[in-house]
């Protein structure tokens, strides 16, 4: 029988999960139940080459996370807002999740989350817009209003991990644009702003780290984040990784909100309070903190360096 304890990680095929189960699986410690709704994808197949165990499940359906936990000493749990973006439907997640790992009897929960926005954004602030039922960013307010509270009330085994922005976002929609003047630029509404950040594989090392560490990490905040920079510094990480100067010509959060597309409102906000309340959002995520789980950090210009192929196709 293995000596390894098992983590269930939700999400595996996905961002954070992805980069949680190929650091565990990399580091052999623990073994690894990666849970998904398609163990038939490419994503899925590929973890299972790894070593993981593959199962599906639902978060709507509290059976199957019950069965998905059975056994296991810990579980990474991060919900998938952006697919519905119902703030409704996310506390009932979390509820199906808490209750499942009640179930099992789990040992430590690693829960991804973010600070409530409004802690700090007062109601009569005029400058961004309220989203639904009295949201400024609602992924954010969701997190660490009502989940972050049903989680303490639980009894269960938690740590927090604060979520940051995603440097694998600046190789997708977010990446440089090649201006009408020919200019390749970098156009993110966050102002003169330092922004923290962390490359997704980071996110894998640290919570590697904080399941070693029971004592330090359970009922504790950890922030997941490799750097902060500003958007000048993000576009000189890629001038140096593309050969080629970037510019970097700000947008106004009201511009990127006036996109249109779905979720474009909700992002505008995120900006706009990363950009104006730097001290709620950089400032909670001290990097020393950080970097005592994640000493090999990644930095933006070796993250860009690594996925330059994403860039110049």
């Amino acid at each position: 029988m293995s000596s390894q304890q098992l983590i269930t990680v939700l999400g595996a095929t996905g961002t954070q999960g992805g980069a949680v189960a190929r650091a565990l699986l990399s580091d052999g410690t623990f073994a690894v139940r990666a849970l998904t709704r398609n163990a038939g994808s490419p994503k899925a197949k590929a973890l299972a080459e790894l070593g993981a165990d593959v199962v599906e499940a639902g978060l709507e359906d509290q059976d199957s996370l019950r069965a998905a936990f059975d056994g296991a000493h810990g579980a990474y749990l991060v919900t998938p807002f952006w697919e519905h973006r119902s703030p409704e439907r996310e506390l009932s997640e979390v509820r199906n999740l808490i209750g499942a790992a009640q179930g099992a009897q789990v040992q430590h929960v690693i829960w991804s989350t973010l600070e409530d926005t409004r802690d700090v954004i007062r109601p009569d602030d005029e400058r961004m817009p309220f989203i639904g039922e009295g949201y400024r960013v609602p992924h954010f307010d969701v997190k660490g209003g009502a989940a972050d509270a049903l989680f303490a009330a639980s009894g269960l085994p938690t740590t927090y991990l604060l979520m940051s922005f995603y440097w694998d976002q600046l190789l997708a929609d977010l990446a440089p644009q090649r201006d009408d003047d020919g200019t390749l630029a970098l156009h993110l509404p966050v102002g003169d702003a330092p922004v923290a950040g962390i490359a997704s594989d980071d996110i894998g090392r640290i919570v590697l780290n904080v399941l070693r560490r029971p004592t330090d990490t359970i009922d504790a905040t950890v922030p997941a984040v490799s750097d902060t920079l500003t958007g000048e510094q993000m576009a000189d990480a890629f001038s140096t990784a593309l050969g080629e100067p970037v510019a970097y010509r700000p947008l106004t959060p009201a511009q990127f909100r006036g996109f249109g597309f779905p979720g474009a409102e909700e992002l505008g906000n995120m900006f706009q309070y990363y950009a104006e309340f730097p001290q709620s959002y950089s400032g909670r995520r001290d990097l020393q903190s950080a970097r005592v789980y994640n000493p090999d950090w990644s930095s933006l210009g070796d993250f860009l360096t690594a996925h330059r192929d994403r860039l110049t196709r």
